[in-house]
C-alpha cells in the first residue's frame, strides 16, 4: 500500500467519524413537540451528504444508526437501543439510511450534470434534499401509522400527517437551506 493510499484511507475514516459525530450532536439538539421530536438531525445528514458525498456520507449515517442500535445514546433525547427503532418514530431512523442510499443514486444520475457551477451545485443539493426528505417522511409516516396504531388504536393518515409532517415542513425547509450552505462551503474545503 502506498503512502498516498494510506493517507486517503485515513482521511476518509476521519471524515466519516467526524460526520457521524456531527449527526449525533445535532440529534441531541431536540425539542419535544409531540410524538416526533424536532431535531437538527436531518440538517446534519444533508450537510454531511453534500459535503463528503453520498458514499462516505451514507457510511457515516449507517455508523450513527448502528451506534444507536447497540445502545449508544446518539438519538434525540439521548436515547439508543433497539427500542428506538421499534417505537413509532423508528421509521424516521430507517428513513435516514434509505434516504442516504437514494442520495447516492441521485448523485450518480445528477452530479456530473450539476457540478459545473455553484448555482447548479445548489440546485443539485435542493433537488436531492427534497427527494430524500420525501423518502424519509414516507417511511416515517407509514411506520408511525403501523406502530402507533398498534399501541393506541388505528390512526388515520390525516392525523399522522398532522403529528409527523405538518409541524416540520417549515423547519425542514430552513434546515435544508442551512445544510446546502454548509455543504457548499465545507465541500470546497474537503475537496481541496
Amino acid at each position: 500500500m502506498t503512502d498516498k493510499t494510506q493517507k486517503n484511507k485515513t482521511y476518509n475514516i476521519v471524515l466519516i467519524a467526524v460526520s457521524a459525530a456531527l449527526i449525533t450532536i445535532c440529534s441531541w439538539i431536540s425539542i419535544t413537540i409531540g410524538p416526533v421530536p424536532f431535531t437538527l438531525q436531518t440538517m446534519a445528514i444533508f450537510a454531511v451528504l453534500m459535503t463528503i458525498g453520498g458514499a462516505r456520507g451514507s457510511i457515516a449515517v449507517v455508523i450513527y444508526l448502528l451506534l444507536g442500535l447497540v445502545g449508544v445514546p446518539v438519538f434525540a433525547g439521548f436515547k439508543g437501543g433497539p427500542a428506538s427503532f421499534l417505537g413509532p418514530t423508528g421509521g424516521f431512523l430507517v428513513g435516514f439510511a434509505v434516504a442516504s442510499l437514494v442520495w447516492i443514486l441521485l448523485e450518480k444520475l445528477l452530479r456530473d450534470k450539476m457540478s459545473s457551477s455553484a448555482v447548479k451545485r445548489i440546485l443539485y443539493g435542493v433537488i436531492n434534499a427534497v427527494i430524500c426528505e420525501v423518502v424519509m417522511y414516507t417511511i416515517g409516516v407509514i411506520w408511525f401509522m403501523v406502530v402507533y396504531g398498534q399501541q393506541t388504536g388505528p390512526v388515520g393518515l390525516g392525523a399522522t400527517l398532522t403529528m409527523c409532517v405538518v409541524p416540520f415542513i417549515i423547519p425542514d425547509i430552513v434546515k435544508i437551506a442551512v445544510a446546502i450552505v454548509i455543504g457548499e462551503r465545507a465541500g470546497k474545503l474537503i475537496h481541496k
